[in-house]
């Protein structure tokens, strides 16, 4: 009999077990929220909570137990400079659990674990739902503006614009067209 154990096994060793953990408290540090089944959300979500309250705390010896349970600098830097300060008037109840149903291969059911925090959690949805498109877009207007104004330069320098550039394609100086050179031929 397991009486006064608390905790679920989960199917899997302690070692195995302590891992799934970290990687699971980091992810929702991350990301903000994290699908996966209900007992691993329950299981997981006073861990998470007890990471959030370290970087709350923020002080050297917060960070060495965050890094340690966790084992990503990179989670623990974001744990302490981005997610902790968003939670600093909050008491505790820093994620929530919302059931979403059955998962189709095994029946299993799954929930969302999130930070309750809603910016947090948006803006973490915007980065990651945004396509790059957009800053790839942003980078191509830019010389586009430079082309222009460098068009009104050229306008103030005196030059009134008749120059080689106003006669049409495949016209020589006379204004008789030329032959297109063969590409294929050469002299």
């Amino acid at each position: 009999m397991r009486h006064q154990r608390a905790g679920k096994k989960l199917g899997r060793d302690a070692a195995h077990r302590k891992a799934l953990y970290a990687n699971l408290a980091g992810a929702l540090i991350e990301h903000g929220r994290i699908k996966t089944t209900v007992t691993k959300a329950k299981a997981v979500k006073p861990l998470a909570e007890q990471m959030i309250t370290l970087g709350r705390r923020g002080d050297l010896h917060a960070r060495r137990q965050a890094t340690a349970f966790l084992r990503s600098r990179d989670v623990v830097h974001r744990l302490f400079a981005d997610v902790a300060p968003r939670f600093k008037d909050r008491p505790g109840g820093y994620a929530r659990i919302i059931k979403i149903g059955p998962r189709a291969g095994d029946s299993a059911e799954m929930a969302y674990l999130e930070l309750v925090d809603d910016e947090y959690v948006a803006q973490q949805r915007e980065e990651y739902a945004a396509p790059p498109a957009p800053e790839a877009a942003a980078v191509e207007e830019e010389p586009a503006e430079e082309l222009d104004a460098g068009a009104d330069e050229g306008a103030d320098d005196g030059d009134d614009g008749a120059g080689e550039a106003d006669e049409p394609e495949g016209l020589d100086e006379a204004g008789a067209e030329e032959a297109p050179a063969d590409p294929g031929k050469s002299d």
